[in-house]
């Protein structure tokens, strides 16, 4: 874990309320698998908690960061531009280890997609089998990402783009989807849930691994501002001992 002075690159808009900031960094990254994050801060000002922002990806010394619009401290960062300065600590919690298995399902809704396209670049002897969803047309992005897959779903709720459902429900009524080794899954809570619900009904013995989403303080374990329930009755930290957990190990 490093806490660094990175180099805004670029920062743009890549869908509705949705940026992409690619930071550049004094030496490339090593051993960072999708599903760990990062806490950035927002720039100079009152606002001093850092954000917790899942890796999308790694290009040597460049880190690129997707994140969505929804308070005051995401929209300060739409402001960053290219040559400012930010702080950036990582990496932070647990990834995905996919080591073990060759043939993967994707399922990612909304911004849980950011996560798993770093796993999916990590991994590029594997077999993928994406099935992704959003909110409407003007949410998709980085589909260019997930066409590197065997097979690619796209959904939206409102059907404005690929099939009308959402990606849990695409995913087990594809009657020719593929046999997975393990799944892996980012997205709201809702979205979770759902899939753990259907999981557990179908009776699935596939592993299926889940990157959580939840507010974070400090990022290190420290706050306990993103504590969740495992099924046992004990509490984890998302961001200490996740944020990627097995499924059956948590209650959503």
């Amino acid at each position: 874990m490093k806490d660094l002075l990175a180099t805004v690159k670029s920062n743009v808009s890549i869908a509705e309320n949705i940026y992409a900031i690619t930071l550049t960094l004094t030496g490339p990254l090593k051993n960072i698998s999708g599903g760990q994050f990062v806490n950035l801060s927002v720039g100079e000002g009152a606002m001093l908690l850092r954000r917790p922002l899942g890796i999308c990806k790694i290009d040597g010394n460049d880190l690129t960061l997707c994140y969505q619009v929804k308070g005051k401290g995401t929209k300060k960062l739409t402001e960053a531009k290219a040559g400012d300065k930010l702080k950036v600590l990582l990496p932070l919690g647990n990834g995905f280890d996919l080591n073990e298995f060759n043939n993967i399902a994707v399922i990612g809704g909304g911004v849980g997609i950011f996560p798993l396209i770093a796993a999916i670049r990590a991994y590029k002897d594997k077999n993928f089998y994406s099935y992704i969803g959003f909110r409407n047309k003007a949410a998709v992005c980085l589909l260019e990402e997930f066409e590197k897959s065997k097979l690619l779903t796209v959904t939206t709720d409102d059907g404005s783009y690929g099939d009308k459902g959402n990606a849990v429900s695409a995913y087990f009524s594809d009657k020719n989807r593929p046999e997975a080794d393990v799944i892996i899954a980012c997205g709201p809570p809702v979205m979770l849930k759902v899939l753990k619900e259907e999981l557990e009904k179908r009776n699935f013995n596939t592993p299926c691994y889940v990157s959580l989403e939840e507010r974070m303080g400090c990022g290190i374990g420290a706050c306990l501002v993103c504590t969740c329930k495992k099924s046992d009755g004990d509490n984890a930290r998302v961001c200490k001992d996740g944020p990627v957990f097995n499924i059956k190990n948590i209650n959503l």
